[in-house]
């Protein structure tokens, strides 16, 4: 990140040969582009579109980043792409053990399905809670866990098209909200605590 005298900022990722970059300041892009190209050989492709599996829509009124083409791949390589679409990831009050009697499952299949999962959360927040209750049992995992990490993917299936928007403005606040269970793990009767923020207008409905 770069702010220059006047308070502009600009924010630059590289990953590999790939470099994305912004800047609240056109001016500041534009002479950051001409350095680079002096210096190394680039091809600029114009605004962002599709980055490491993140869709990008820019919008008059905002930004809109949605992983639709990566959640059609993780559903059919896991053949789930016909699976009837449920209303949430995880069922209430969930309870899975580590020292479940369930039948076990390949650990290896396991693993592959639930870090895939894993990389939807950077643009589907509202999954994050069960797959962080699913990550627990990628080391011994059983039928039950597999269950509900299926089911993170049937609901995954029914908001193909759900996304993060950013939208343009200037009265934006911020929201937050906190919820916590105490002693309720069965494995080591820890709390569980969630949280949500939201920048924006209006608080979450």
């Amino acid at each position: 990140m770069k702010v220059d005298k006047s308070g502009d900022i600009m924010i630059i990722c590289l990953y590999m040969d790939d470099m994305i970059f912004t800047a609240s300041n056109p001016a500041m892009f534009e002479e950051f582009k001409r350095l680079m190209k002096k210096e190394f050989e680039m091809t600029d492709l114009g605004e962002l579109s599709y980055f490491l599996g993140v869709e990008v829509q820019q919008r008059e009124d905002g930004i809109f980043i949605s992983q639709k083409k990566y959640a059609e791949e993780i559903l059919k390589k896991f053949r789930m792409e016909n699976n009837k679409a449920i209303s949430t990831p995880a069922d209430p009050g969930i309870k899975l053990r580590k020292d479940s009697k369930e039948e076990g499952v390949d650990p290896t299949m396991f693993k592959s399905l639930v870090r895939s999962i894993r990389y939807l959360t950077f643009t589907r927040p509202n999954i994050m809670y069960a797959v962080g209750v699913v990550s627990r049992h990628i080391e011994e995992p059983k039928q039950d866990h597999f269950t509900a990490t299926k089911r993170i993917l049937r609901y995954v299936n029914g908001i193909r098209d759900h996304g993060l928007k950013y939208s343009t403005g200037k009265d934006l606040k911020l929201f937050g909200y906190s919820d916590s269970d105490y002693g309720v793990d069965v494995n080591d009767q820890k709390r569980t605590s969630r949280y949500a923020f939201n920048m924006g207008t209006a608080a979450f409905s």
